[in-house]
C-alpha cells in the first residue's frame, strides 16, 4: 500500500491544467480528458478511489481557504516577514498573477465532482438499496461547497455542472456566469433530495477517520439559505442538525475562566483551547486532511505563515491584529464567587480589572490569551532565526471546515434575522435548553415560533450540565454579566441590528484565525445593505489611533472586496 493519504484511480478524474490567462480555469489537456463515453463508475473500487481523488484535489485549496478568509479581515495584520502576495491579498490589490490566485484548483474540484455525477452509476443497487447514492450525495456537497467558496472569493463565477470534454474546451465566455444568490438558489434544490442521505464511512485512512471528510448536507443549506436571507430555513436546517435525534450534539461547558473558588483573578483554568489539538473530537464536524509530510503529499502550510517554526526559522507571517485585541480587551469578564458567612451561603458576582500585571492579553475575553502565544528568544547576533517567537494553537495538520460552536453561531444569526433575537441572544449569553428558553425567551418569540421546531431542545440531551452560553467560553459567567444585556430599544428592528452586532463581535472571539472572517463581515454587510460597515471594521485593524481611510474608501466599493477572475 502506498504510504501518501489518498490512492485514487487517475483514470477516474479528470485533470485540469494550469495557466494565468483568461481561459486558464478551463483549459484541458486533451492527453488528460477522459472520454465520458469509454468509462463509467460502475464497481465500489472505482467510487472510493474517485471519492478520494476529489478530497485529494481540494487539498490544493485547502490552505486558501483559511488565508483568503482571514488576511482580509480585521483580526490578522502581516508581519514584515509577509511575501509580497499575501501583502497583496490584505491590502486588496492582488492580480491575476498572485501566487495564490488560481481560480483553476476550484474548478479541478468542481470538475472532478461533476465527471463523478456524470458517470456514477446511480442505478445499481444491492439488497434493493442504491450501492453509490452515499457517494453521490458527498460529491454533490463537495461541490456545492466548492462553488460556495468561488463566489465568496471572486463574486461571479462561470457556472459549469457537466464535465468539461475537448469538444467544448476552456472559453469562459460559453458558459454563465452566477454571484452567491444564485449559486445558492440553485444548490439549495440540488441537495435538499440528500437531506436524510447517509454520508459514506471508510474507516481509518491515513490515521484519519474518514467520516470527518464528508460535509453534513443539512450544514450546507444552512450556509447557503444564510447566504440567501432564507433566514428559517437556516435556522431550521441548523436547529435540526444539532439536535438530530441520532446524534444530538450540545454545546458541552469547554471554556477558558478564572476560577471561582477565590477572589482575586490571577488563577485560571482553560478547557476551550484542548479543542484544537485534535480534529477528532465533538467539536470538529468537518475537515480537509491533509499529508503529514511533503514527500507524500500536499502538506499544510499555515502553521508557516502563522507560526514559528524550524522550516519558516520563526519568522511568522501574520500575527493578531490591534483591532483583534482591542476587541477582546473591550469584553467585561465576570465570575460567581460562592462563599459562607454564618452558615449563610451567599454569592458575589465579581469583575476582573482592565489590566492585568503579568499579561496584556489575560484581560477581558480569555480566548485570545489562551490561543497565543508570543516570546523573545535569546539567540547569538550571527543566528539566522528570529528573536521574536509566535504560537497561535489553531493550526496543525489538517484544515477544519466546520465546527460545532460555528453552527451555533449561525444558528443564532438565522434566528436573530428570521424575528427571534431574544432566542438568538439566549445562544450567547445561556445557552438553550428547555429551561433556559422559558426564562430567557421573550414569550412573544416562543408563540412565533408555535408550529415548528426551532425552539425545541430535547431535554434527555440538552441540559444545565452540558450547556453554556458561547460567550461564557471566553468571558467568565456571561449569564451572571450585568453588561451583557440587550439594552431597551424603540424597535424589533433596532433589537435585531443590536444582537446581530453582538454576534459579530461573538463570530471574531471564538473563530478568529479559522477562515471565516471576511465571509461573515460580507455577508452581514450585505444584508445590512451598508458596505461601511464592512469597510470600517476592515480599514480599522490596526487599531483606532491607525484607521486606514484609502483601504477604507477602497472597501467602500463592492467589487473590490473580489479578487480578479480574468484579465479583463
Amino acid at each position: 500500500m502506498k504510504k501518501n493519504l489518498f490512492i485514487y484511480a487517475i483514470g477516474a478524474l479528470v485533470g485540469l491544467t494550469g495557466f494565468t490567462g483568461c481561459q486558464d480555469m478551463f483549459d484541458i489537456d486533451s492527453d488528460q480528458v477522459i472520454n465520458t463515453d469509454d468509462y463509467s463508475l460502475d464497481a465500489p473500487t472505482d467510487s472510493v478511489y474517485s471519492v478520494m481523488g476529489i478530497i485529494h484535489s481540494m487539498q490544493r485549496i485547502a490552505d486558501r481557504t483559511i488565508l483568503f478568509g482571514e488576511l482580509r479581515g480585521e483580526l490578522a495584520q502581516l508581519t514584515t516577514s509577509a511575501n509580497l502576495d499575501l501583502q497583496a491579498l490584505a491590502n486588496f490589490t492582488a492580480d491575476v498573477e498572485n501566487a495564490y490566485n488560481k481560480p483553476q484548483d476550484y474548478y479541478h474540484v468542481i470538475q472532478n465532482c461533476n465527471y463523478f455525477l456524470a458517470n456514477v452509476d446511480t442505478a445499481l443497487k444491492k439488497r434493493n438499496q442504491p450501492v453509490f447514492i452515499k457517494e453521490f450525495a458527498a460529491v454533490k456537497a463537495f461541490r456545492a461547497w466548492t462553488y460556495l467558496q468561488l463566489a465568496q472569493v471572486y463574486g461571479s463565477v462561470p457556472f459549469i455542472t457537466e464535465p468539461i470534454n475537448v469538444e467544448k474546451q476552456a472559453d469562459p465566455s460559453k458558459y454563465e456566469k452566477k454571484d452567491i444568490q444564485a449559486l445558492c438558489d440553485y444548490f439549495i434544490e440540488d441537495l435538499k433530495p440528500f437531506i436524510d442521505t447517509e454520508l459514506p464511512g471508510y474507516g481509518s485512512i491515513g490515521g484519519y477517520n474518514s467520516s470527518y471528510f464528508y460535509i453534513p448536507v443539512r450544514l450546507l443549506l444552512g450556509d447557503m439559505c444564510l447566504w440567501t436571507g432564507r433566514y428559517k430555513e437556516a435556522a431550521t436546517y441548523y436547529h435540526d442538525y444539532l439536535t438530530h435525534v441520532d446524534a444530538p450534539r450540545p454545546l458541552g461547558t469547554s471554556a477558558v475562566e478564572w476560577y471561582d473558588a477565590m477572589r482575586e483573578f490571577d488563577s485560571y483554568s482553560d478547557s476551550w483551547s484542548g479543542v484544537f489539538q485534535s480534529y477528532s473530537g465533538s467539536e470538529h464536524l468537518v475537515i480537509i486532511p491533509m499529508e503529514s509530510n511533503k514527500f507524500e503529499g500536499i502538506v499544510s502550510d499555515l502553521v508557516n505563515v502563522f507560526n514559528s517554526t524550524q522550516d519558516n526559522q520563526y519568522y511568522f507571517q501574520a500575527t493578531i491584529s490591534p483591532a483583534y485585541r482591542e476587541l477582546s480587551r473591550q469584553q467585561q469578564n465576570c465570575k460567581v464567587f460562592t462563599y459562607t458567612v454564618d452558615n449563610i451561603i451567599r454569592k458575589d458576582t465579581l469583575y476582573a480589572p482592565a489590566e492585568n500585571p503579568w499579561s496584556d492579553d489575560a484581560v477581558g475575553d480569555l480566548r485570545l490569551f489562551s490561543m497565543y502565544t508570543k516570546g523573545t528568544i535569546s539567540s547569538p547576533s550571527s543566528s539566522n532565526y528570529s528573536k521574536e517567537y509566535q504560537q497561535i494553537s489553531k493550526f496543525g495538520r489538517h484544515v477544519p471546515l466546520y465546527r460545532k460552536t460555528l453552527v451555533y453561531l449561525r444558528y443564532a444569526e438565522a434566528m436573530n434575522r428570521a424575528g427571534f433575537p431574544t432566542t438568538a441572544f439566549s445562544v450567547l449569553k445561556y445557552g438553550l435548553n428547555k429551561d433556559n428558553i422559558s426564562l430567557y425567551v421573550d414569550t412573544n418569540e416562543v408563540k412565533a415560533a408555535a408550529g415548528t421546531n426551532l425552539l425545541t431542545w430535547d431535554e434527555r440531551y440538552f441540559t444545565v450540565d452540558n450547556t453554556i452560553g458561547i460567550h461564557s467560553r471566553g468571558a467568565g459567567n456571561s449569564a451572571a454579566n450585568a453588561f451583557y444585556v440587550i439594552p431597551s430599544l424603540a424597535s424589533l428592528n433596532d433589537t435585531i441590528n443590536y444582537v446581530e452586532n453582538l454576534i459579530c463581535d461573538e463570530l471574531a472571539l471564538e473563530s478568529a484565525f479559522e477562515g471565516f472572517r471576511f465571509y461573515d463581515l460580507m455577508r452581514l454587510a450585505m444584508r445590512k445593505e451598508d458596505n461601511a460597515f464592512l469597510a470600517t471594521k476592515i480599514a480599522g485593524r490596526k487599531g483606532a489611533s491607525q484607521f486606514d481611510q484609502a483601504l477604507y474608501n477602497k472597501l467602500l466599493i463592492r467589487d473590490n472586496w473580489f479578487l480578479p477572475l480574468k484579465r479583463e
